[in-house]
């Protein structure tokens, strides 16, 4: 799908990426994991198209130019517009409709549990249910790639595991879509990926590189002995870049 190759970005005399080599693949699920400030949402920004690159290359496979879908830390629904026209407003940026693009919003909504809650306004919501609705919103153009800067992170645990069920259940029902996936949180990238980069302190690099899909079982999963070694292995990379940077900075 896609490749950076020697990416750097820089904000005057502060670098924040350095030299970082990713490839996303159509139907891959890959979790960005690594410090603060490393430069994750970094990465997303330069994909979506918000921020150019001080260096380095972005390429696409060959006649391949995807559609993103992306979520972010907050849900950032509109307070003033009700839940549906929320969902809709990407595809009234499109030029649909305001009746075909509210259809195709509920429709959406109702696959992500919000059937409803279509007319409700965005503080008649919980927290889990707005970053639903974030989630139906970038979904809703049927885009070929997802963009996710810790959606999930200021939800509480069960919220959160629901919410990413429900993530994994959409990416069963469209095999092709890619998935990239900023997070903080070990068990959840071990969870939700089938591949986990490993970016080391700023600037940011990737460090390590974890294969999940190759370990993962059907039942049982998140108990089992393989899920707990790649959450030991992913650790031990995250703590091994930082005693390096530490190592640099004295």
């Amino acid at each position: 799908m896609l490749t950076l190759t020697d990416l750097g970005l820089r904000f005057g005399g502060l670098t924040v990426l350095q030299g970082l080599n990713l490839r996303l693949r159509a139907g891959e699920r890959v979790a960005l994991l690594g410090p603060s400030g490393c430069g994750k949402s970094s990465v997303l920004r330069v994909l979506a198209g918000l921020q150019a690159p001080s260096e380095g290359r972005l390429a696409f496979d060959a006649g391949y130019a995807p559609r993103w879908g992306s979520v972010f830390q907050q849900a950032t629904l509109m307070p003033w517009a009700r839940t549906v026209d929320n969902v809709a407003l990407p595809l009234r940026l499109q030029g649909l409709g305001a009746g075909a693009a509210r259809e195709r919003a509920a429709a959406q909504m109702a696959r992500v549990g919000l059937g409803g809650f279509e007319r409700a306004y965005a503080h008649e919501l919980s927290g889990g249910m707005q970053m639903r609705a974030a989630l139906a919103r970038a979904l809703v153009t049927e885009p070929e790639a997802l963009l996710l800067d810790e959606p999930f992170g200021a939800l509480d645990e069960i919220t959160r595991e629901r919410l990413g069920q429900e993530l994994l259940a959409r990416c069963a029902e469209q095999p092709s879509l890619a998935v990239l996936l900023v997070t903080h949180s070990v068990f959840e990238a071990v969870s939700l990926a089938d591949r986990i980069v490993v970016m080391s302190p700023r600037p940011g690099r990737v460090r390590a590189e974890i294969d999940v899909a190759s370990a993962r079982s059907a039942e049982g999963w998140a108990q089992s002995d393989a899920y707990f070694a790649l959450v030991r292995q992913a650790q031990e990379a995250l703590a091994a870049g930082m005693q390096t940077a530490q190592g640099a900075a004295a």
